[in-house]
């Protein structure tokens, strides 16, 4: 057996692992994904007709606008949970017990990706069926589909790989549970609630040149069947650039522990 075959076995099994840790644990889940339900629920039905008086619509107009920034928001949900995990893993002694056994070495972040992508993807299509449920009517095709599933799933990936570094280099879980924290902010500090035109200089400029504007903005125009001019070749981009060099970052800090 080749040893990319074995590697493959031995991520399968450590993907198994965290999700049978999933369905042990379910409140864990719950909580990732009911933090942006009620965001959803509070924007929407308190906020929304101020906001979407502002959109030129009204509260129907502002779920159509505020749903992808929840989506991301879902997304670093669940990425903190990871970050959690995986310091658990490094500081309960399991890393040791796996490194004495003939498991390949990176099958064990391997199965934490694996597994907090499928997590992230629950909660996303948990957040999109409420969304649905309030008002959510997006018009894109398959194609325009499968093309947001896929910058999701690139943004998820890139996500993930940051929570495991973060997880990885935190002494104790009580420090991988808040290491991740900031990157709720994001969705806040950019277009995911609110226009960037509508913001002071400043806070503009950050809002339209961090990562997750670009994300939200091709999101929301491929569901809403809307032009995203170059906002899918800048999200691709960060998506890549935070995902390599967070994996990267994760090896080495892995490896030197």
């Amino acid at each position: 057996m080749s040893t990319l075959t074995l590697a493959a076995r031995d991520s399968s099994t450590m993907v198994r692992r965290q999700l049978k840790r999933m369905i042990r644990y379910p409140s864990m889940t719950v909580v990732l994904i009911g933090m942006p339900v009620i965001f959803l629920l509070l924007f929407v039905y308190v906020l929304g007709g101020t906001l979407g008086a502002g959109l030129g619509g009204g509260r129907d107009a502002y779920v159509d606008y505020v749903t992808p920034g929840i989506l991301l928001m879902a997304v670093v949900s669940a990425a903190t949970g990871t970050a959690v995990s995986v310091a658990m893993d490094m500081t309960e002694g399991i890393v040791a017990r796996f490194r004495t056994m003939r498991i390949a070495r990176g099958a064990i972040l391997a199965g934490h990706v694996v597994g907090s992508v499928i997590q992230q993807f629950l909660c996303m299509l948990v957040v999109l069926g409420v969304a649905l449920a309030i008002g959510f009517r997006p018009n894109a095709t398959p194609v325009e589909w499968l093309a947001a599933a896929g910058v999701m799933a690139l943004f998820a990936l890139a996500m993930t790989w940051l929570s495991v570094a973060l997880g990885v280099r935190s002494p104790n879980v009580e420090a991988a549970s808040n290491a991740p924290m900031p990157l709720i902010l994001l969705p806040f500090l950019g277009s995911g609630f609110v226009p960037t035109d509508s913001m002071p200089t400043v806070l503009r400029w950050f809002a339209e040149y961090q990562p997750f504007t670009p994300v939200m903005e091709t999101v929301r125009g491929l569901l809403m069947g809307q032009p995203i001019g170059n906002s899918a070749a800048i999200a691709v981009a960060w998506c890549v650039g935070i995902g390599v060099l967070s994996y990267l970052w994760a090896k080495k800090l892995f490896n030197r522990s």
